[in-house]
């Protein structure tokens, strides 16, 4: 009887400059047998990123590379990219900016999660500044790239109520905790809808 092979996975990179919680939690989903991605690359802007211990753990390539020389790196990565047959790219705490130049040469999509309800806090110290303002609400948003920072098409977005006593490390622990379940919704949203 002949084997049935599953749907071909989209090849995915994951970019990250930090603990990689977001990054780890794709590669679980990644290796789940109905999920449409399969996470092929990993790149940091920071060589002592603790997510490239996930790396080393789920045997997937690495690269690392200095975006302070922004071009200089977008172009290597664009190579690797490239070479690799990446068509998805999902950030997951990268805190460099990718060019419009980079945005356009890559031909695939570009994913994002940030830590609010875009388009409110665009930006860093969303927690800090959220509290700050008094909301009631804060949450996490999944968006497309483009050339302007966190102004992309929101694909998903999901609300978190703030207690009285929140704190910007409370509300970061919480938030998180939904950008792991929101990332892939997101990503099976997106791959579902070409």
């Amino acid at each position: 009887m002949a084997k049935l092979i599953g749907p071909k996975k989209t090849k995915t990179a994951v970019f990250i400059s930090g603990t990689g919680s977001n990054l780890e939690k794709l590669i679980k989903y990644s290796i789940n047998k109905t999920s449409p991605i399969k996470v092929s690359l990993i790149i940091s802007s920071n060589a002592n990123a603790k997510g490239l211990e996930y790396a080393k753990l789920y045997n997937i390539k690495k690269k690392i590379y200095d975006y302070n020389k922004k071009k200089f790196s977008e172009k290597k990565t664009l190579k690797v990219l490239e070479t690799n047959h990446i068509k998805l790219i999902c950030l997951a705490g990268f805190m460099k900016i990718l060019s419009s130049n980079f945005i356009r040469k890559f031909k695939g999509k570009i994913l994002n999660i940030h830590p609010s309800l875009l388009p409110k806090y665009k930006g860093l110290k969303t927690h800090e500044r959220v509290i700050k303002n008094k909301e009631k609400y804060s949450g996490c948003t999944v968006h497309l790239v483009n050339s302007k920072l966190d102004s992309g098409k929101i694909v998903l977005q999901k609300r978190v109520k703030l207690s009285k006593k929140e704190t910007p490390s409370s509300l970061q622990k919480k938030i998180l905790k939904h950008e792991h379940r929101l990332y892939p919704k997101a990503i099976d949203k997106i791959l579902a809808n070409p």
